[in-house]
């Protein structure tokens, strides 16, 4: 297949390149404008350096490609600037997706796989959701993706034949490429298992807990944490499915089970056998106690078992990059 792959320099994207690019018969064209993302972590295919803001750019890539399928990682992703600075969040991820598939429309491109988020579920009463749970988002990152996600299912409704989608709900990603290629890179990240890691190196001088008064059993928040690898693994998945006709759907991806942040740290400490400083702090606006998958919806569907569900691995693969990592 011919894909454009939208953020395919960042985190997320870059492992799934690899993947793409280890099966070896796609051609990957990837569009990044590498604010967050880095060149070296495009392992294959040819990098187009531009940003979704640019419409006339995006279009003209539209008009060479030729693409069969989009897959759209490019997003801002940071909860507590997302209410800081909503629209910066809104034009970004809500207006640029929207006109990312209003070329899909125009150039014939019938298949597009979404990566959304576990914030458009707000804060759930158990902390547990279904891919049919309410959807009431408590930041602007969170509603800027369910309005993408609006968008998306209206336009497959409105084109049944010609353009089909798989919404892909991340829950927390973390860890690294188990071969130790690539990994998490942006210096700035906010994701806790980096920011252990990184404290575990001495490269940050703590780690600060947002909350301790959440009602969870230590009073901190609880997160379903899935490894890059194996969320890079369910965009192939999403591929297969469109290509074998399967209909418009949406998936959570997750392991079906948390972590509170105590737990996590005290994983990354006995992984590196490092005890590094944390500091207890008033919570963040916009995070809820407690979020995990329902994932018996895309092991169903799918027959997916995940390969690397696993704490102490997740935070190893973390940690073993960086302690590479050279940019």
């Amino acid at each position: 297949m011919r894909l454009l792959v939208t953020g395919g320099a960042g985190y997320i994207g870059s492992h799934l390149v690899k993947l793409l690019g280890d099966i070896g018969n796609h051609t990957i064209t990837i569009l990044d404008n590498l604010s967050t993302g880095h060149r070296p972590a495009i392992l294959y295919g040819d990098l187009i350096k531009a940003d979704l803001a640019d419409r006339e750019k995006t279009e003209e890539i539209f008009k060479n490609g030729r693409f069969d399928a989009v897959i759209h990682f490019a997003a801002h992703i940071v909860v507590p600037e997302s209410v800081s600075d909503p629209l910066k969040y809104y034009m970004n991820n809500t207006v640029n997706t929207t006109n990312l598939i209003r070329l899909c429309i125009k150039y014939g491109v019938g298949k597009f796989i979404f990566s959304s988020t576990a914030a458009v579920y707000g804060e759930p009463a158990d902390g547990v959701v279904l891919e049919t749970s309410a959807l009431d988002p408590i930041n602007p990152y969170g509603m800027s993706k369910l309005m993408s996600e609006r968008v998306l299912l209206d336009t497959t409704r409105a084109f049944p034949d010609r353009f089909k989608a798989v919404i892909l709900r991340y829950f927390n990603v973390a860890g690294a490429d188990p071969d130790g290629k690539i990994g998490q890179s942006f210096p700035d990240a906010t994701h806790l298992i980096k920011v252990a890691a990184q404290a575990a190196l001495g490269k940050r001088p703590q780690v600060n807990i947002f909350g301790t008064d959440f009602p969870t059993p230590d009073g901190t928040g609880i997160r379903d944490y899935i490894h890059v690898t194996d969320l890079a693994g369910l965009h192939i998945r999403a591929l297969e499915h469109l290509n074998n006709g399967g209909n418009s759907d949406i998936f959570n991806c997750g392991y079906g089970h948390g972590y509170s942040v105590r737990e996590v740290l005290d994983a990354m400490k006995r992984v590196s056998g490092v005890d590094f400083k944390v500091v207890e702090g008033p919570r963040r606006p916009g995070d809820p106690a407690k979020l995990i998958a329902n994932n018996a919806k895309v092991r169903r569907a799918w027959n997916w078992e995940p390969a690397y569900d696993s704490l102490e691995f997740i935070c190893r693969t973390a940690l073993d990059w960086e302690k590479k990592r050279t940019y």
